[in-house]
């Protein structure tokens, strides 16, 4: 890779936010995400900005809106200048929270740093009763995108994920918030569950495209390290029938209208996520909230910095506990440098999800690294068709799109 002489300069990419609501009220066992079961006594060590302790078995909302606040303003000297493209409230279950609560974060996003005109605005919500009557609330405090975490709709399915909605409480959900006036949803879906069968992953996704959602989210089940699953895993189908419901699944949601976007991203035309299209094109956010990670380009010294929360939220809702007038300021977050030999990998791991890949000008733009250090790996790549020629965008063939991995491999050899 080039030395730090040789880089371009950075171009500011866009930018979006992160909010990390963390707590949910049961831990799925394939869940890996900074998420904990609510309990009383899980805010003890919170104080209101009154002073005094919540009261028990609550939901520590307002102290913890309030270290939003203190946590975004912290990050408001990496903003330069630039408005938000999309906001995404993830979890956890952000709608745990009230709209009143979601209203306020938002408002101060806007007085804080900015909105762009059509701002995309997503929650995540369960599709369980206690969210549903929120849902309308949540459009008029100004989400506009809901992001269902359905994940079957098939009763034993939701047994074995430890889910605590019904497959009819999933189609409720949906329904409701189309009544709420959303008009972009998305519905989150697995498959290669245990015992599943194509028939039964496919009956899934017609569920799914029956209720009219724009944007369908399918991955597969993975075995992460720290879950419940990880101890004790379930058995799932084996890589052949994988690979089957995967082609059936893909061929269907071509035929109804959905474009793959996205490793595991199908949508209507124009509804792909402009959230998670801004994480895979190498472009920044703020990330605020426990454990919440954040990245952004810094053009005056020529560095791309990450950022990341602590994760737990006791610990999150203590920072700056005691800091008064005149003590310190609210800290900003754990800092790490993306050094130059890195963004190349960086941006690739990122952009080569996208099907239609990223515009080639990007690269250089929003590494520092010039386009020529692709070159020798690249034109390997190329004579094996695992990729196109790079010309108005740097992207895979369609082949190549199944081996992203080995894609990858290449260049993490040639670091």
């Amino acid at each position: 890779m080039p030395e730090i002489n040789d880089l371009l300069p950075l171009r500011l990419p866009p930018l979006s936010l992160y909010v990390h609501i963390p707590w949910c009220v049961r831990k799925c066992p394939y869940c890996d995400f900074n998420s904990h079961e609510f309990a009383a006594g899980e805010h003890i060590a919170t104080r209101h900005t009154t002073g005094t302790e919540p009261d028990g078995g609550q939901l520590p909302e307002v102290d913890y809106v309030d270290q939003l606040e203190r946590d975004l303003r912290s990050q408001l000297p990496w903003v330069q200048g630039r408005k938000l493209g999309s906001i995404f409230f993830g979890g956890g279950t952000p709608s745990l929270f009230s709209p009143a609560a979601i209203g306020r974060i938002l408002d101060l996003a806007e007085s804080l740093v900015g909105f762009h005109e059509g701002i995309e605005i997503t929650l995540e919500a369960n599709p369980g009763t206690f969210e549903q009557a929120k849902f309308a609330g949540y459009r008029s405090a100004g989400v506009n995108r809901l992001s269902i975490g359905v994940q079957s709709f098939d009763p034993l399915q939701l047994r074995n994920l430890g889910r605590i909605h019904s497959g009819s409480e999933a189609v409720t959900a949906a329904t409701q918030a189309r009544s709420a006036g959303f008009h972009n949803i998305n519905i989150d879906l697995m498959h290669g569950l245990p015992g599943q069968s194509e028939t039964d992953a496919l009956r899934d996704l017609q569920r799914a495209v029956e209720l009219g959602v724009e944007h369908l989210s399918w991955y597969q089940l993975t075995i992460e390290p720290n879950t419940a699953f990880y101890s004790a895993p379930p058995v799932t189908p084996g890589s052949e029938q994988i690979a089957a419901i995967q082609q059936a699944g893909r061929a269907y949601l071509a035929e109804q209208g959905y474009s793959r976007y996205e490793v595991s991203a199908y949508s209507r035309t124009g509804l792909a996520s402009r959230h998670n299209l801004n994480y895979w094109s190498f472009a920044d956010y703020i990330g605020i909230g426990a454990g919440a990670h954040g990245k952004f380009t810094l053009t005056e010294s020529g560095r791309i910095i990450r950022t990341q929360r602590t994760r737990a939220p006791r610990d999150y809702l203590a920072l700056g506990c005691g800091m008064g007038e005149g003590g310190l300021e609210f800290p900003t977050p754990r800092v790490s440098e993306v050094a130059p030999a890195e963004r190349p990998l960086e941006f690739l791991m990122n952009s080569l999800r996208l099907t239609a890949g990223v515009p080639a000008d990007t690269f250089p733009a929003y590494t520092g690294v010039p386009l020529a250090a692709l070159a020798r790996e690249w034109a390997s790549l190329q004579a094996m068709e695992l990729v196109a020629p790079i010309g108005p965008d740097i992207v895979t063939t369609p082949f190549g799109y199944d081996y992203i991995d080995e894609i990858l491999q290449r260049f993490l050899r040639a670091k």
